[in-house]
């Protein structure tokens, strides 16, 4: 993060402002505000935001005097204030490696520390048990989501691992929703392989890391002809490093991109 993040508090959990969630993400205010009018159906007030005006932004801002580091302009006369739901769906959103990243660090730092002082605290009555008691249920729930969330990718990936075995590349294209011609030309446009006398290389940068193997195969020529045509396969690791590859430029395989569009539609 660019700068130390000053914790705020808001209906007894910890909060960001849209500038200080910009800024963690490393984009645009207008962005974050677009995002938001864009989606604003996935959004549940109370929930994901809260919506501070009049005499409830006045008391928050009374709130924030103690604060050195100012957090929100006296002009300001509309705040949304974002709960780690709402910080989690605006990430989801971006789609960015350092969205995720950064709210990978929320998630353990900023919000976990709010969280542990929660489930730690002795309660003084019955009330404020029962209180404790409904947060942890809500914790555990999350938890649970977050686990259905990351199972298609381990899915995935243990699906790779498990098969000892060389593919060709219609077999991984399958995966994408796409075809073996789709594919091949994608990983050229990346330049990761050009074709030479009718055969897919790689070119050095991947070359000689374990990642294809050429595959011989007999063929015979309308006239008779016997050959020989060099095929090119892909070994495990090789479809691992092509996993890795594509997600860096926000493709994923169709057992993630499903799961996404469930998750966004059970929030």
């Amino acid at each position: 993060m660019s700068k130390k993040l000053v914790p705020v508090t808001y209906n007894n959990e910890r909060i960001l402002t849209t500038e200080q969630l910009a800024e963690i993400y490393e984009t645009d205010i207008n962005n974050v505000q677009a995002n938001f009018k864009n989606h604003k159906d996935r959004f549940e007030k109370g929930k994901h935001y809260y919506l501070l005006q009049g005499d409830e932004l006045k008391a928050f801002k009374s709130h924030l005097n103690n604060i050195q580091t100012p957090i929100v302009s006296k002009f300001t006369s509309t705040l949304y204030l974002w709960t780690e739901r709402g910080a989690d769906r605006h990430c989801k959103i971006l789609d960015t490696d350092m969205a995720w990243k950064q709210f990978d660090n929320l998630e353990r730092t900023y919000f976990m520390v709010k969280k542990n002082k929660i489930k730690y605290k002795l309660p003084k009555n019955f009330s404020e048990a029962l209180r404790q008691l409904a947060d942890e249920v809500d914790e555990n729930n999350r938890l649970k989501d977050n686990i259905k969330v990351m199972k298609p990718k381990a899915d995935y990936t243990e699906r790779i691992l498990k098969n000892p075995g060389l593919v060709s590349i219609s077999q991984i294209s399958k995966d994408y929703g796409m075809s073996g011609v789709e594919m091949n030309k994608l990983l050229h446009n990346l330049k990761v392989q050009y074709k030479k006398s009718g055969q897919w290389l790689l070119y050095s940068k991947y070359d000689g890391k374990g990642y294809v193997h050429s595959d011989t195969v007999d063929i015979t020529h309308k006239d008779g002809r016997e050959d020989v045509k060099m095929n090119t396969k892909w070994t495990q690791a090789g479809r691992l490093f092509l996993y890795n590859l594509l997600k860096s430029k926000n493709v994923l395989p169709l057992i993630e991109t499903q799961q996404q569009v469930m998750e966004l539609g059970r929030n």
